[in-house]
């Protein structure tokens, strides 16, 4: 069997695409927070990350500007070797103090953190413990600790009393790592951290947040999800990502110092991959100011959701609830979905389309983010948008 053959067998894609449908890879000419340019027009942007909008920020821009005059445009090599900078060292010693942690360590991007986190830390006969609907990438860091000889095991989704039963199965003189998402990324949905902690601590486990869709979102300042919850000093730790709040490009994790000096010595994903550029540490050092400067971006941000939890709820479409940024809504299955996907895109508001594998089969939706830069007359033409093609598609009456 060619290895090829499965690309050539694949056409789906080549049939949405055909049909109109394809929300996927829209390249975006211009970039202005809550507004952007995709195909020669204007859109409302109701699928970013940006979550507090800071990604045009005149000091951010102006960050990575002077990093690349001083510094060149990237680093040449790995944080273990000639790739780092003081800049590495000056945003770790920050981020550090923010979150409440000991010691942070950086890492090229978010996804990379999770895979050297995870797959430097558990080795042979240790177990790492995941939640079912957790991020990919911790997923795959599982996997890659598992090629290792780890064990991988999975408990139901923010299911506490799941946790328990999974946890009693595992040998008592066993290493365990329970890892679960801060926020989800796909619902909104915040972990039962206290909960989680309690239980894992009770069987021996150590705890890894990913709040890579929490700070700067929720918790104290945007502290994230232990400061949510009042508990940064029982959460072993915590990773995140620059590519959402802190407007730049790579992810962090934070701990004890000794368990980050281990993965600054273990963790192949840092030893042998090239440092975070310059220009991406300074626009995070900016971003991680601007947030301790204005805590009530935080604020803008949630009060933007809340509104549009609230709005979706009064026309009558079916949401997920949180506290986040994240405001899900359900359409039901794939056609539905790419339909009401694209008459959405027609009127001006870009959306991001769940789909199958990512979501179960009847549960495709419209997966709406905010930014603390959306003012009400972006929020409130998403809403009389989302009618139109509601009652034209018979979602709603």
């Amino acid at each position: 069997m060619d290895l090829f053959q499965k690309c050539v067998e694949f056409t789906k894609a080549d049939e949405v695409k055909a049909a109109g449908l394809y929300p996927y890879f829209r390249p975006i000419e211009e970039n202005e927070g809550p507004v952007v340019s995709i195909e020669g027009r204007k859109v409302i942007m109701a699928g970013s990350n940006n979550y507090l909008g800071l990604t045009a920020h005149p000091k951010v821009r102006q960050a990575a500007i002077d990093a690349i005059n001083r510094y060149g445009t990237g680093c040449s090599g790995s944080r273990y070797l000639t790739g780092t900078i003081d800049l590495h060292n000056e945003l770790e010693e920050k981020l550090a103090k923010f979150l409440g942690y000991e010691s942070i360590l950086l890492f090229s991007t978010g996804y990379q953190t999770a895979l050297g986190a995870i797959s430097g830390l558990v080795s042979k006969g240790d177990y790492v413990v995941s939640d079912k609907e957790n991020h990919a990438c911790i997923i795959n860091g599982a996997m890659l600790a598992k090629g290792g000889f780890a064990e991988f095991v999975r408990y139901k989704h923010n299911d506490m009393a799941d946790l328990e039963k999974t946890l009693q199965r595992i040998p008592d003189n066993a290493g365990k790592l329970v890892v679960t998402d801060g926020v989800f990324s796909v619902s909104g949905e915040l972990v039962h951290l206290p909960e989680l902690l309690e239980i894992s601590h009770k069987y021996g486990a150590r705890v890894l947040v990913d709040d890579a869709h929490a700070t700067g979102v929720v918790g104290v300042g945007g502290r994230g999800t232990a400061s949510h919850f009042g508990v940064v000093d029982k959460t072993d730790m915590t990773m995140g990502t620059f590519s959402k709040t802190f407007a730049s490009l790579g992810g962090f994790i934070g701990g004890p110092e000794r368990v980050i000096n281990f993965l600054k010595h273990h963790s192949p994903a840092l030893i042998f991959s090239a440092s975070p550029t310059p220009a991406s540490c300074a626009a995070a050092l900016a971003a991680l100011e601007i947030l301790e400067e204005q805590p009530e971006l935080v604020t803008k941000l949630v009060a933007n959701a809340d509104k549009m939890r609230k709005g979706f709820t009064d026309l009558g479409f079916t949401i997920i609830d949180s506290r986040t940024g994240i405001v899900p809504v359900i359409v039901g299955d794939v056609e539905k979905a790419l339909f009401f996907w694209r008459k959405l895109y027609d009127k001006g508001v870009f959306v991001n389309a769940f789909i199958p594998p990512g979501v179960p089969p009847t549960m495709s939706m419209m997966r709406t983010s905010y930014m603390a830069s959306h003012e009400d007359e972006h929020l409130d033409r998403i809403l009389e948008v989302f009618a139109e093609v509601g009652k034209e598609l018979g979602f709603i009456e």
